[in-house]
Order: structure tokens, then sequence, then C-alpha cells
């Protein structure tokens, strides 16, 4: 049950960006940014960035949604499942297990990413900006997954939320949908 009241019909961090539109404005504008906007990782790369952050900090809600992102967007699951298990044989490019492990690393705090995390990371091909958006895709999903836990959000059960949350990140990423959310309480 979470700590504050919010509508039952929202769980996760929907029902938190509800709660406060004017805080939720600036991070929604970020997160679309970071995750939508015009990038050399793919959507579903960013995706998997967010899951394997979320993964490790325990975050069952966002784990599953994004996951389920990630699954839409690269239209198949083995490669998130396979993140979360071990980004070392995980079916990514070694660009990408670098930037994977920058994100981990981040996740456990930022003085644990190291000169030489980095280093490999350039190596494989990452440029300046993914490594940079990397670490703060890695940052704002620790803000998230700490804001959704600190709240004590709902994480539902049932797998056919996430694919059709995953469905909306995909269609409208992060932005407010311009109607709101009513029309998920009879969904509810």
């Amino acid at each position: 049950m979470p700590y504050i009241p919010l509508e039952e019909h929202l769980p996760g961090i929907t029902g938190l960006l509800e709660y406060r539109k004017d805080t939720a404005a600036p991070i929604r504008e970020l997160t679309q940014f970071l995750l939508r906007g015009p990038s050399s990782l793919t959507e579903g790369e960013r995706e998997l960035i967010a899951t394997i952050v979320s993964h490790r900090n325990e975050c069952r809600f966002c784990t599953a949604a994004h996951t389920a992102a990630a699954d839409i967007l690269l239209e198949e699951e083995e490669t998130s499942a396979r993140v979360k298990q071990d980004i070392a044989t995980a079916p990514v490019s070694d660009k990408m297990k670098a930037l994977l492990t920058i994100a981990a690393l981040v996740q456990q705090g930022g003085k644990y990413v190291t000169p030489e995390s980095i280093e490999k990371a350039k190596d494989l091909g990452a440029t300046d900006i993914e490594i940079h958006d990397t670490v703060l895709i890695a940052a704002l999903f620790c803000l998230y997954n700490r804001y959704v836990d600190g709240l004590s959000t709902v994480a539902p059960t049932d797998p056919g939320f996430y694919k059709g949350l995953g469905e909306r990140l995909k269609n409208h990423g992060y932005n407010r949908l311009p109607q709101g959310y009513d029309h998920l309480k009879k969904k509810a």
C-alpha cells in the first residue's frame, strides 16, 4: 500500500507523476529526451540501460516496465532476460556490454565507475555522448527506482499490465498522455 494517497488505477511511477504534475514535468521531459530523443543508441538499447539499473536496484515495477518496453522495441524477449542474468554473455554488441557495465557501476554508486571501464567502452567504439547518456540514464533510473519504492507504490503482478505499459512507452514515450489517465480506470 502506498505511503501517500495515490490514484488506485495508476500503479508505480504513473501515480506518483500524476500526484505532482509540477515536479513530474521536468522529469518526464528529461526522460523523454534521453530515452526517445536523437541518439546513436537505439531506443531498445536505452531501455536495456533502464532495465539493468532497475533490476539491480530490485525495483519490481520499473524492472517489469522497462523489460517490457525493451522487449517490444527489440521485438524479442531473450536479450533483456540475458542482460539481467549476465551482461558479459548477453546477446548485445561488445560496446553495449561495456555501456551496460557502466550503468551497473552507476547503480552501485557514481564512484564505482572507473577510468578503466570508461576506456574499455571507448576502445569498443562508445562515443563520449553515449557514455554520458548511459551514466545519466542510469542515474535517472536510480532516482525513479527510489521514488517508486520509497513511497511504496503498487507493482501489479499481472504480466499483461506491463506489456500494455511497454506498448504505451513505445507509442507515446515518457510524455504525459494528452487526455490524462482516467481511461485506465476501466482497466484497473
